[in-house]
C-alpha cells in the first residue's frame, strides 16, 4: 500500500471517515535518545476506510487528521494508548472520546495487560505479522511490507473494538472502564512543565532545604532535558535529585563527593547551570519550598491480613473474569488491611460491589475463604 504523504490526499481520507462512530488508531514513534517523542507513522482504520499517514513527508499538514480526533462524535480507539495519546496531546489533539481496548480487555477477563497480539488472536483468531517489529520508523523510504505491517495494527484494531464493545456491554461491565478511559484523556497526566516535575518523584525527606533543593533539582533536570531533546535520565538520574536535595552541593568539590552524579559533572557546563539554580533557591528554603504533607505515622499492615486480601482478591476476580490489577494493587490491599475507610479505588463504586466490600467482611470475620477442588470459594459464615 502507498502512505498518504501530501495534504490533499490526507483532506480526502479524513472527509471519508468523517462522522464514522469510531475509528481505530496507532502510531510509530521513536524515543529512545529523546526526551521528545518523533512522530513517524500514523494508521488510522474504519470497518470501511484504512490508511496510513507519513508526518515527516515534506509540507503535509496534519490538521484534518488532529481535527478528526477532536471530533466528540468519532471514539478513538487504542491499544496501550498512553504513549500514543501523549504524542496527540502535544499537537493540541487530546483524543476524546477515547477506548483503550487493553484497559477494557482487563474488565473483560484477559489479564493483566494483556498484549495486543494475543487479543487479536483470542478475539479475531488471526496472527500477528511481528516481521516488521523492529523497524527504524524514522528511515525513509520504508517498504511496502512496513507499511502493510503498520496498517494491520488498525484492521485488526477496528474489527476487535465492536466485538470488545458488546462483550462488555453484555456483560454490564461497559461502565467499569469509562473511569479508566476519563483518566487517560485527562491532559494532567501528560503535564510536562518542569515547575511540576518534582511531583512525578517521591521526596525522602520533609524539611524545607531538602524539597526546595529537591524542586529546583528536578525542574532544572526537566528543562534541559527538554531543551537538549534528551531522556531525563541522561541528564540526571532519579537518584541523583535524591542525593543532590539531601547534600545541597554549591560548588564543584561538592559535586565531585556525590556518588549518583557522572564524573565531572560539577566541572561541567550542565553542573555550572545546576549550581545557578540552586544557589537563589537555597537562600530561602522556606520561600521555595513545595507545601507536601508528610504522611502520618500508620503502623505497618499485619502480614497475614494482605495475604488473605490478596488471596479474596484472586479469588473474586477469577471466579468474576476480571483482572485483579484493574480492582486493586497491592499498596491498595495494605491500606485497607489497616482501615476500613481507606481511600483506595477498591472501596467505591462497582470495585466495592465486586471486591471492597468482602473484603471489609472478611476483616470483620463475616465470611471465610475455603477450598472447593481447584477452586477458592467465599462462604459466609453463620
Amino acid at each position: 500500500m502507498n502512505p498518504i504523504t501530501d495534504n490533499a490526499a490526507l483532506a480526502a481520507f479524513c472527509n471519508s471517515v468523517k462522522g464514522a462512530p469510531f475509528i481505530a488508531v496507532d502510531t510509530e514513534f521513536m524515543r529512545e535518545t529523546t526526551y521528545w517523542p518523533k512522530l513517524c507513522l500514523i494508521q488510522a482504520a474504519t470497518p470501511e476506510h484504512e490508511a496510513v499517514i507519513d508526518p515527516l513527508a515534506d509540507g503535509i499538514d496534519l490538521t484534518p487528521f488532529l481535527d478528526l480526533l477532536r471530533d466528540p462524535a468519532t471514539v478513538k480507539v487504542f491499544h496501550a494508548a498512553r504513549q500514543d495519546v501523549e504524542i496527540f496531546n502535544k499537537l493540541g489533539a487530546m483524543p476524546r472520546p477515547l477506548f483503550d481496548t487493553q484497559a477494557a480487555a482487563m474488565a473483560a477477563g484477559f489479564g493483566d495487560q494483556v498484549s495486543y497480539d494475543s487479543l487479536v488472536r483470542q478475539m479475531l483468531n488471526k496472527q500477528v505479522d511481528k516481521g516488521s517489529r523492529f523497524t527504524d520508523w524514522a528511515r525513509r523510504p520504508l517498504t511496502p511490507a512496513q507499511y502493510d505491517y503498520a496498517l494491520a495494527d488498525v484492521t485488526h484494531l477496528a474489527r476487535l473494538y465492536p466485538k470488545l464493545r458488546d462483550r462488555l456491554e453484555r456483560d454490564g461491565r461497559l461502565e467499569w472502564v469509562s473511569q479508566e478511559m476519563t483518566a487517560l484523556s485527562d491532559p494532567a497526566l501528560y503535564d510536562v512543565s518542569p515547575e511540576n516535575a518534582w511531583k512525578r518523584l517521591k521526596p525522602k525527606r520533609f524539611t524545607a532545604k531538602y524539597l526546595a533543593a529537591f524542586k529546583a533539582t528536578a525542574e532544572w533536570r526537566e528543562r534541559t532535558a527538554q531543551e537538549r531533546d534528551q531522556p531525563r535520565g541522561r541528564i540526571l538520574k532519579d537518584e541523583a535529585v535524591d542525593e543532590i536535595a539531601t547534600q545541597t552541593p554549591l560548588d564543584v568539590d561538592a559535586f565531585n563527593r556525590l556518588r549518583s552524579v557522572p564524573k565531572g559533572f560539577g566541572a561541567s557546563r550542565m553542573g555550572a547551570d545546576l549550581i545557578a539554580a540552586l544557589g537563589p533557591v537555597l537562600k530561602d528554603p522556606e520561600a521555595n519550598a513545595p507545601h507536601v504533607e508528610r504522611p502520618a505515622h500508620q503502623p505497618p499492615a499485619p502480614a497475614s491480613v494482605v495475604e488473605l486480601l490478596k488471596v479474596l482478591l484472586k479469588a473474586k476476580c477469577e471466579n468474576r473474569g476480571v483482572a485483579p490489577k484493574l480492582i486493586a494493587n497491592v499498596a491498595d490491599l495494605e491500606k485497607i488491611a489497616i482501615s476500613d475507610t481507606a481511600d483506595v479505588p477498591a472501596l467505591s463504586g462497582w470495585r466495592r460491589e465486586l471486591f471492597g466490600e468482602d473484603a471489609l467482611k472478611l476483616k470483620r470475620g463475616e465470611i471465610a475463604l475455603v477450598l472447593s477442588g481447584a477452586r477458592v470459594e467465599v462462604v459466609e459464615i453463620e
